[in-house]
């Protein structure tokens, strides 16, 4: 990984198993979160490469964040100890033996150069390669076709068989998508849809209180911490989510951050259009994987009022610069904390929103297409090639058998 490491917060005991992740996050997602968490349980000190935007483009097509706002980001995911910017897209075992590392970690689906070759081949030959599971129900095929499509069917259970439709129901049901008449809910399914990737478009997301435990920090405020409070919808998890909450963790020396998350109905009443492209579940988890967060109300009120301030024993409500839409009623939602006098607004520098990244995403519509079906092509050749080799294996073990 030829580029600038970044220690994150401070050092470690670097003694025992240290383990390298390379990856573009090319859109950091809580999928990602999910398999650092996973990746970093393998060992004592993970250390995540991230490419460069060249990369990206050269080998998957235009990344939807900069290479220096996925290098901001992939450092506020708690899991990680150390970031090396500019890592190469091929993991060799130069790389590791470079930053001192026992073996490398990615997903279960696959990663593939421009030409179709398997970016972690030399590093499974020589057995310094370690899988974790994928987070079914996400990926940044995914969500960039979500933004895509621009409409209000992901808040609903109508399915099209015609039409190309991606669609998740409201709150507490499944995440699912059915792209072009095939509902896609299974990890490399020998029942797979002829034609489709395996790997792009899987998509069923069920979230479970493991889930849940498993990306809280678990912690509990202590006595001379103070409790700041935060809410909104935080969709689509970006770098200004990240830069605010750092900006609100700095408001005290002790910070215990807690987020109250929004309904998706509510996310959708005041910011309209076809909003929230995540759901309050993958939110959740989005938020739950940032450093800066101690807790997450799961489905908070939009009025900050006097149970909640109670109950939390909130210190500080912090609001960022970005508009404050009224309640159904008209009211001030932070009506209270102002009464209190203990109500801030914070300046964190970065005025990036959810809309700016689906702009991006509308902005460059033909090339994220394209992104997405030549990436679905490569998996297909490559999925067609396994399931060729793992019959013609069958067909030689019954051969032998019958001798």
């Amino acid at each position: 990984m030829a580029g600038n490491h970044v220690t994150v917060g401070q050092e470690e005991d670097r003694a025992g198993c240290r383990v390298v992740w390379g990856d573009g996050y090319d859109m950091v997602h809580y999928g990602h979160s999910n398999q650092l968490r996973q990746a970093k349980a393998m060992g004592d000190y993970l250390i995540v490469g991230v490419h460069t935007d060249e990369e990206i483009s050269k080998h998957k097509g235009p990344p939807v964040f900069t290479q220096a706002e996925r290098y901001k980001m992939v450092q506020a995911i708690k899991w990680v100890d150390e970031i090396v910017e500019g890592a190469p897209y091929v993991t060799t075992l130069d790389t590791l033996d470079k930053y001192n590392s026992d073996f490398c970690v990615h997903g279960d689906d696959i990663t593939l150069t421009v030409d179709g070759k398997d970016t972690y081949a030399e590093v499974k030959r020589e057995g310094r390669y370690r899988e974790c599971r994928r987070t079914q129900g996400v990926s940044t095929t995914d969500l960039v076709g979500r933004m895509l499509l621009m409409t209000k069917t992901h808040h609903s259970n109508i399915v099209s068989s015609t039409h190309r439709e991606h669609t998740h129901t409201d709150n507490f049901g499944k995440v699912w998508i059915r792209i072009r008449g095939y509902d896609y809910n299974s990890v490399l399914s020998p029942q797979g849809p002829k034609g489709h990737s395996p790997w792009t478009g899987v998509s069923q997301f069920l979230q479970t209180s493991q889930k849940i435990i498993q990306f809280a920090s678990g912690q509990e405020a202590q006595p001379g911490d103070t409790i700041i409070y935060v809410a909104g919808a935080f969709d689509l998890f970006h770098i200004g989510h990240v830069d605010f909450l750092e900006t609100v963790y700095k408001q005290a020396e002790r910070p215990y951050v807690i987020v109250g998350l929004h309904f998706d109905q509510e996310v959708n009443r005041y910011k309209g259009k076809n909003y929230p492209i995540m759901n309050i579940h993958e939110r959740t988890l989005s938020v739950l994987a940032c450093r800066y967060v101690s807790e997450v109300v799961i489905g908070a009120p939009y009025a900050v009022g006097k149970d909640l301030l109670d109950h939390f024993k909130v210190d500080l409500v912090c609001h960022g610069k970005t508009e404050v839409f009224p309640d159904r009623d008209t009211a001030d939602p932070y009506a209270e904390p102002k009464k209190r006098g203990i109500f801030r607004t914070v300046d964190s520098g970065n005025g990036l929103t959810t809309d700016d990244i689906v702009q991006r995403i509308i902005k460059n519509r033909l090339q994220f297409e394209a992104r997405n079906q030549k990436k679905e092509a490569k998996e297909i050749a490559v999925f067609e090639a396994m399931k060729r080799q793992a019959e013609g294996e069958r067909a030689g073990d019954t051969a032998q058998a019958a001798l």
